[in-house]
Formats: structure tokens, sequence, C-alpha cells
């Protein structure tokens, strides 16, 4: 899943050797937080959150599998 969602960012941003996933798996949910560099951020949510919602709707279907909760944070 990590490299998912590093695969989608990676070709939306400048600066893609800035493009990191961390993982925290808790007890029924697995949270993965994406970083990327503070001058992409705007591409990253897009005009009213469109791409991160995008994002994050590839990345729920493709978790759907799992038997956990799954959520992806989006940061510096």
């Amino acid at each position: 899943m990590k490299e998912l969602i590093e695969t989608i960012v990676k070709p939306l941003v400048d600066f893609p050797e800035d493009v990191h996933v961390s993982v925290i798996e808790e007890d029924g949910r697995v949270t993965y937080q994406l970083s990327v560099n503070k001058t992409d951020m705007g591409k990253v949510i897009g005009k009213q959150g469109r791409v991160a919602k995008a994002i994050r709707t590839v990345v729920y279907a493709a978790g759907s599998s799992q038997q956990k909760k799954i959520f992806l944070e989006i940061g510096e």
C-alpha cells in the first residue's frame, strides 16, 4: 500500500525525492502518513481537496480487502 501511495503522488509533485510515507498500525486501524515538500502541498491537495480525495478513494479501495480500517493523512 505504501508503494501505491508513492506511485500515485510522485508524478504529481516537483520534488519526488521528498515524498515519504510512514505507517502506523494500531488494533483494527492502519494510518498512512504522507509527507511532501512544502511547495508541493497544493498539488497534492488540489482545488477544494479534489486530488487528495481521489488519492484517498484509490487507497481505500485497494485496502478494502484487509480487515482493518485505513486512513491517509497528508502533511508536510
